[in-house]
């Protein structure tokens, strides 16, 4: 037995096109001993890479905005606006997904990809956590509408808003997802030092027309 915890027993609750794992343990107190023989539910959702596309140049941020089915179930506007996002599939490294999701999500190319954080999305409930990353794009001629996996009957629209209008967005509620406003938040904070690596090079690739 584990010092800290033990489990006792897992298996799967549900296992569709996400899984559920039920698990009974037990775990060390703070106060010491350990507790009772709990029940817990993990929703396994698989791991998430989150890009938020910056323009240096330009100072401007690409924002995406879709149909979102867990923001219908909580009562808010299901038409969320969001980070480019993406779940790293098997033989995937994050960065792979990020420059993936970027095409897929967004047309758009990236250039140097600069890590904000690793974290866990909800954990009392949840495995999944969050490779999230600032990127550089150039931000010209990028198509608003039309984007997005017809197989997976996606449906994405670009904004693409100054940077300061981008964060402005936290204070005003525009942004209610937790990727969105910590890329965002973290953009304010390190927006000079972006410009300064980025500035002086070569704009990242370009994604209008030739």
């Amino acid at each position: 037995m584990n010092r800290d915890y033990e489990i006792i027993d897992q298996k799967a609750a549900y296992d569709g096109y996400f899984r559920i794992t039920e698990l009974t343990l037990r775990h060390a107190l703070f106060a010491g001993g350990q507790t009772p023989t709990i029940v817990r539910e993990c929703f396994e959702r698989g791991h998430a890479v989150g890009v938020l596309p910056y323009d240096p140049w330009e100072d401007q941020v690409v924002l995406v905005e879709q149909f979102r089915v867990g923001a219908l179930r909580a009562g808010f506007s299901p038409w969320v606006i969001e980070t480019v996002a993406g779940i790293i599939e098997p033989g995937e490294t994050p960065e792979d997904v990020a420059h993936r999701e970027s095409q897929e999500e967004a047309g758009c190319r990236l250039g140097e990809l600069v890590p904000i954080s690793h974290y866990l999305v909800s954990p009392g409930g949840t495995s999944e956590t969050v490779h999230l990353y600032c990127a550089a794009i150039d931000s010209r001629d990028l198509r608003v509408d039309g984007h997005g996996l017809a197989d997976d009957a996606e449906d994405i629209r670009l904004h693409v808003l100054p940077a300061d209008e981008a964060i402005a967005l936290i204070e005003t509620g525009g942004v209610e997802a937790a990727m969105p406003i910590i890329a965002l938040q973290w953009l304010a904070l390190n927006r000079e030092r972006l410009q300064a690596r980025w500035q002086d090079g070569p704009r990242a690739p370009y994604n209008g027309p030739a």
